[in-house]
């Protein structure tokens, strides 16, 4: 950790608190001057050390906080960056945002450093080794760079926020080894663990089973199960939980849902810097632990029945658990891309969403990104880091309708990113992966063919609902109807419904479940509005337990 600021007094305070609250775990340095802590930093460069944080005086004579930080962070790009300044300089925070991601804006004084520094610190030191990655001596995937067995392999650890390295077995000679140690018969990729133990092209079952994640329930009934753990259902989850429900939840692949694949979300109140989906699913989870919430996954529920009171949960092993009340909360998926190629080459060239995995593979490359949603603009500015140049392929004539304006504003100030209006893909070719787009402009009636190693596509989005068919209502395209939308024009309320009175806001046609988030029909499909609706829910589930 390390402290800049010209006032001996104020550095002396800076590393006495610091060394106060983290000098067990962490190396706390101090500069009087950005000369002297550019030469720390060449010093740690040399020995081969991170650091995890910088806490940087912006008012320095020679060279301000920022100008600072743009050397440093160009040295240690995974550091954090906090600014101290004694007066309330909002162009600075802000141009430190912009210019160096920026994670906190800190004034000075500090005290009482337990309430207004150590709070900060705590959430950016955890962000920080989240995603740190020093010499690693843990679980190896080996396989080929682009494959459809690859992709689901380091995507589900990347979504369990499990370290892993990857070995390309074209190019890694390391990769050697990994398969010296498997079956002459066994099939890519290969994990390897750190015990020696290799798994061939494992399933997420087995690759949870090897991790020791929970998979079981540990009671057979609970008062609030939550299908689905993206936005709306860990802000259930801790809600929940934290108000004394026994709370289980359920994921059929990993907490964060579409969400936890974002880049980067920048328009989530009180994240002025913006934070990453993995970050807001990490925090999330930890809190709804905390609280007592029991978390499975993956784990799939295939049926919903009523016994009431109570509800019946079937799993896909058969196993049944028994709920006072539910919350349905399992999102939904990016439509798949109807053209011929699309089923062949996804996870080998195309894939569904962010796919954040595959973005040290997409450097130097020419990456495609097929909508005009927050997803999509997120993605295009994510990938931009790493490929030579990205192109988005819009259907609509421009993003204005369905894109916030900060994220077009980036777009249009990054510039390797072109943005194509008026143009789908009509085919995908290719051998063993994508190699061939063909585009169609509705302007001209041209289709034009185009090389493409990387497709990312982010159209429409469909609910995870079909096994909900016959027991609660949906409307036309399958998402989950509540409250209001449940009663008729006529004033009539479904012929299932067993209350006399309507159902409440957010509650569905049988009487104690719920839906929030995106599966909820004529929800808003934003991270903010899915976390509202999770907590709204509890306090409808407290009503439900009550009232009836």
């Amino acid at each position: 950790m390390l402290a800049v600021d010209d006032d001996p007094q104020v550095l002396r305070a800076v590393r006495r608190d610091l060394r106060s609250a983290y000098g067990d775990r962490y190396r706390v340095l101090g500069a009087s001057s950005a000369a002297d802590a550019l030469k720390i930093l060449d010093s740690l460069d040399e020995r081969g050390h991170d650091p995890a944080l910088f806490l940087v005086d912006q008012r320095m004579p020679d060279v301000t906080g920022v100008e600072f930080l743009l050397e440093a962070v160009s040295r240690f790009p995974d550091a954090r960056r906090v600014l101290l300044t004694a007066y309330a300089e909002t162009d600075a925070a802000i141009t430190a945002i912009n210019r160096v991601r920026l994670d906190y804006y800190l004034l000075k004084p500090w005290d009482p450093p337990h309430e207004r520094l150590f709070p900060v610190l705590d959430d950016l030191l955890s962000d920080w080794l989240a995603t740190y990655r020093p010499a690693y001596d843990g679980i190896i995937v080996a396989g080929h760079l682009v494959s459809p067995g690859t992709h689901a392999v380091r995507d589900f650890f990347t979504r369990n926020g499990q370290p892993f390295r990857f070995l390309n077995v074209e190019r890694d000679p390391e990769a050697l080894t990994v398969l010296a140690a498997a079956d002459p018969d066994a099939a890519l990729p290969l994990v390897r663990f750190p015990d020696g133990a290799v798994l061939s092209a494992p399933t997420d079952t087995q690759l949870a089973q090897r991790l020791g994640l929970a998979t079981t329930a540990s009671r057979p009934h609970y008062e609030c199960v939550i299908v689905g753990a993206g936005p709306a259902g860990l802000a259930a989850g801790v809600y929940s939980a934290s108000e004394g429900l026994s709370t289980l939840m359920l994921d059929s692949r990993a907490p964060g849902g579409q969400a936890g694949t974002s880049s980067l979300i920048e328009n989530y109140l009180g994240f002025p810097s913006g934070l990453s989906g993995g970050d807001l699913t990490r925090r999330a989870t930890i809190q709804a632990s905390r609280f007592g919430a029991e978390i499975l996954h993956p784990v799939e529920v295939v049926s919903l029945t009523r016994d009431d009171p109570a509800k019946i949960l079937t799993l896909a092993d058969g196993t049944e658990i028994s709920a006072e009340t539910v919350l349905l909360a399992t999102g939904v998926s990016y439509n798949r891309l109807q053209a011929p190629g699309a089923d062949r080459f996804e996870g080998a060239g195309l894939y569904y969403g962010a796919a954040t995995t595959e973005s040290s593979a997409c450097i130097s490359q020419h990456v495609f990104i097929v909508g005009g949603a927050n997803s999509a603009g997120q993605a295009a500015v994510h990938f931009a880091k790493y490929a030579a140049r990205v192109t988005i392929l819009v259907r609509a004539a421009s993003l204005d309708a369905s894109m916030s304006r900060y994220l077009i504003d980036e777009i249009t100030r990054t510039p390797n990113i072109e943005v194509r209006v008026r143009t789908t893909v009509v085919a995908l070719d290719g051998d063993e992966h994508l190699e061939r787009l063909t585009l169609h402009d509705a302007d001209t009636g041209e289709d034009t063919e185009v090389a493409a190693r990387f497709m990312f596509t982010f159209i429409g989005a469909r609910p995870h609902t079909d096994w909900l068919a016959g027991v609660v209502e949906r409307d036309e395209y399958g998402f989950v109807l509540t409250g209001s939308d449940l009663i008729s024009n006529g004033g009539e309320l479904p012929a299932e419904w067993s209350l006399e009175r309507a159902p409440y806001p957010l509650e569905t046609s049988v009487p104690g479940v719920f839906a929030a988030g995106d599966v909820r029909a004529h929800s808003v499909k934003r991270v903010a509005s899915g976390v509202g609706e999770g907590a709204m829910a509890v306090s409808l589930i407290h009503r439900y337990r009550s009232m009836g």
